[in-house]
C-alpha cells in the first residue's frame, strides 16, 4: 500500500514538473522566439521617373519584397533618375534604389555628402544608350545634332549625364551647339511626335516601354553611336570607365530597327544601398531581388538578365555586409 502511495506520488510529481517545463518551454519561445530572424521596420525605395523602367521594375519589386518580408512596411518614390536616387540614399531620403554604374562613381569622385557610407547590393542589367529620331530626320550621328532640339532626359537623370558626355565626345558642345530641353522619357516621346523635338536620349533597360509604344504609332529609328565615341569616353578615365560597346538586338524595337542592330553605349545598373542598412534587411532585400527575376521578367524583360553569377561585382562600390551574407549562403 505505501509502495502504491509512492509510486503514485512520484508519477505526480513526474507529472507536474513536465507540465511546468512545457510552460516554462512557451515562456522561453514567448520572450525569445525560435528560428530564423525576420528584418522589420520600414524602408523607402527610390525608382524612378513614370513609365521608365526603373519604376516599372520598383512596383513589382514591391510584390515580392511584401510577400518576403511580410514586417517591413515598403514606399516607393519615383525620381528623375539615377543622379537624384544616389543624393536620396546617400544622404539618407532613402534606403535602397537603382543607379548606374557611371552615376555612381561620379558622386563618389565629386566629394558629394554620404558617398563613402553608399554600398551596393546587386549589379542588376545594363542600361542601354538610345538616341531616338523621326525615321525621315537627317541626324545619322550624334556630330549631327548641331542646331537640334534635343531632349537630353531630366536634371537628376542617369541619361543627363551620359548625354552630355556622348556629345562632347563627337565634338559638340551640350550647352551652346544644341537646344538641350530638360525632360523625361514620360513626355519626350509625344514632344517628338508633336515635332517641339528633333531627337532625343535616353537611357534604359530593352525594351523600354514608352519607347516600344512611341515606335508602334510613329515612325521612328535609333541613331548608331560609334565605337570612336566610346573610346573618347573610356579615354577621359575616371566614371568613364563604366560605359562599354554594346549592339542593341535586331529585334529590341522591331518598328524601330526593321531588322537591324544598332551598335550603342551600355553602362550597368546597381542595387544600393548604405552601411547604415539592417544587415538582416538587407540580405533579404538581395535574396528577393534574386529570387523574383523570372517572375518579375515575364512584365519587365530587363529584370531577365540579372544574373546570380555576376550579382556580386558592384564596382564601383563594395558589397554591403547583408548581400555579402546573401551569396555566401547561395553559393552552389
Amino acid at each position: 500500500m505505501l509502495h502504491a502511495l509512492s509510486r503514485f506520488g512520484r508519477r505526480r510529481a513526474f507529472q507536474g514538473g513536465a507540465a511546468a517545463a512545457v510552460v516554462l518551454g512557451l515562456l522561453v519561445w514567448w520572450v525569445f522566439p525560435l528560428g530564423k530572424p525576420e528584418p522589420s521596420g520600414t524602408l523607402t525605395f527610390s525608382t524612378g521617373v513614370r513609365s521608365g523602367v526603373y519604376e516599372r521594375y520598383g512596383q513589382r519589386l514591391e510584390g515580392a519584397l511584401a510577400k518576403d518580408m511580410p514586417k517591413v512596411s515598403i514606399r516607393l518614390q519615383t525620381s528623375e533618375g539615377s543622379q537624384q536616387n544616389i543624393e536620396r540614399v546617400a544622404t539618407g531620403k532613402a534606403d535602397f534604389t537603382i543607379a548606374t554604374a557611371d552615376a555612381v562613381a561620379t558622386y563618389l569622385q565629386s566629394g558629394r555628402p554620404g558617398g563613402e557610407r553608399l554600398r551596393g547590393c546587386v549589379r542588376l542589367y545594363d542600361d542601354y544608350v538610345q538616341l531616338v529620331v523621326p525615321r525621315d530626320s537627317d541626324i545619322r550621328r550624334v556630330a549631327d545634332l548641331r542646331g537640334k532640339r534635343v531632349g537630353v532626359g531630366q536634371k537628376g537623370s542617369g541619361v543627363l549625364l551620359v548625354a552630355d558626355r556622348l556629345m562632347a565626345a563627337a565634338g559638340v558642345d551640350p550647352g551652346e551647339d544644341v537646344t538641350p530641353v530638360e525632360a523625361g522619357i514620360d513626355t519626350m516621346p509625344q514632344r517628338l511626335v508633336d515635332g517641339r523635338l528633333d531627337a532625343f536620349f535616353w537611357s534604359g533597360g530593352l525594351p523600354t516601354a514608352a519607347l516600344e509604344d512611341l515606335s508602334k504609332r510613329f515612325a521612328v529609328r535609333l541613331v548608331p553611336l560609334e565605337d570612336q565615341l566610346i573610346s573618347r569616353l573610356q579615354a577621359v578615365g575616371g566614371s568613364t570607365r563604366h560605359y562599354r560597346s554594346a549592339v542593341m538586338p535586331a529585334d529590341a524595337y522591331r518598328d524601330a530597327q526593321q531588322g537591324q542592330a544598332v551598335r550603342t553605349v551600355a553602362v550597368a545598373n546597381l542595387l544600393i544601398t548604405t552601411d547604415r542598412t539592417d544587415p538582416l534587411m538587407t540580405e533579404a532585400f538581395t535574396r528577393t531581388v534574386i529570387d523574383s527575376r523570372d517572375r518579375i521578367g515575364r512584365e519587365v524583360h530587363a529584370a531577365q538578365l540579372v544574373d546570380l553569377r555576376t550579382a556580386i561585382y558592384t564596382d564601383p562600390l563594395q558589397l554591403h555586409e547583408g548581400a555579402r551574407r546573401y551569396y555566401r549562403s547561395a553559393k552552389p
